[in-house]
């Protein structure tokens, strides 16, 4: 009988690595594609607390233009924003033709936070499952491609990953009051969701839920489902020539010391 044979935490890393460069290359593709072509792209993730969106995010974007694909993550709105019509404040950083927006957090703040901690009214609250659809529609016909992904976590594993936070200094920012109340809730952030499924999770814009219990198998699949729904095809880049730098006839260089530099300490 055959032994199974060990992979060890070296060849897990170095299995994905190899993937996420892999899903990296297509998304260059990917990219030039929506741009070329003129798209128009909206994916919105959300999820519990310590469920894993910002690390997608950040792999996600990770290869791609800044001035092709931007992160929207709003914070508190304004005195002023309360007082607007409830999308008003997500309508203006939606994309124009060649662009990509990716909503860390969304429209759907209402459809959870706002409605566990009783930042909005009932009404309020009602009004939004009624006309979220529709509005996710109208953007639908108006030509934007719209993907919305639900990151789930056990609370055992985002107990764990709350506890982690507060015991690393450089994740001890991610740690906030609201987290603590997200735990305490955490029945009632259950129920917000699956309402907001309920009213939300159209044939037109469907939800799609990440397994995220595992960060690194998420992060994957998320981005490999996202490229699987946006057809493109590879584009041939032209090639690069660089010129040769011109001849410094006649340019004297000031004195090194005249500079200022940043002291070498590495």
């Amino acid at each position: 009988m055959e032994e199974t044979k060990k992979i060890s935490k070296k060849d897990i890393k170095k299995d994905y690595e190899q993937a996420l460069e892999d899903l990296h290359n297509e998304l260059v593709h990917l990219q030039e594609w929506v741009k070329n072509q003129g798209l128009k792209v909206v994916i919105i993730f959300e999820g519990r607390d310590a469920s894993g969106k910002g690390g997608t995010i950040k792999r996600f974007t990770e290869p791609l233009n800044p001035r092709v694909c931007r992160v929207v993550a709003l914070g508190v709105p304004t005195e002023k924003e309360k007082t607007q019509w409830y999308f008003q404040r997500y309508v203006q950083h939606l994309p124009a033709a060649g662009e990509i927006v990716v909503f860390d957090r969304s429209w759907y703040n209402r459809a959870g936070v706002e409605k566990v901690m009783g930042f909005c009214t009932n009404k309020q609250y009602e009004e939004f499952l009624r006309s979220c659809p529709e509005f996710e529609r109208m953007l639908v016909r108006s030509g934007i491609i719209v993907l919305k992904y639900w990151f789930s976590v056990s609370d055992e594993e985002q107990e764990k990953r709350f506890k982690e936070r507060i015991k690393n200094p450089m994740k001890r920012w991610k740690f906030s009051p609201m987290d603590l109340e997200s735990r305490s809730r955490w029945l009632e952030y259950s129920k917000a969701k699956d309402d907001m499924f309920a009213h939300t999770d159209t044939k037109q814009v469907p939800w799609y839920v990440v397994n995220a219990d595992n960060k690194k198998k998420a992060r994957l699949n998320c981005i490999s489902h996202i490229i699987s729904k946006i057809p493109y095809e590879p584009m041939n880049f032209e090639p690069v020539i660089l010129p040769e730098l011109p001849k410094h006839e006649g340019y004297v260089r000031p004195p090194l010391n005249y500079q200022t530099f940043v002291p070498e300490k590495y």
